[in-house]
């Protein structure tokens, strides 16, 4: 299960989605989903990340930054 708590952060041409996914031991995953373009066009990019975190809160966070330099950088 994806918690994103409505993160979403739209920049230039992309849409950015952090996310956390709970892990059986107790720790969280960071995720973000980077969407771009329209109907037939469009691509989503799904990144997961390894290192371990102790809250959501701070998989969410680690999950931003990163979907944020992606953006910037494409």
């Amino acid at each position: 299960m994806y918690d994103n708590k409505n993160n979403n952060i739209e920049l230039g041409r992309f849409m950015i989605s952090p996310m956390s996914r709970a892990r059986g031991d107790g720790g969280f995953d960071a995720v973000v989903s980077i969407r771009s373009g329209q109907g037939m066009a469009s691509v989503d990019r799904v990144m997961s990340f390894s290192p371990k975190f102790s809250s959501s809160q701070a998989a969410l966070h680690y999950a931003r930054e990163q979907g944020l330099t992606w953006a910037r950088c494409h």
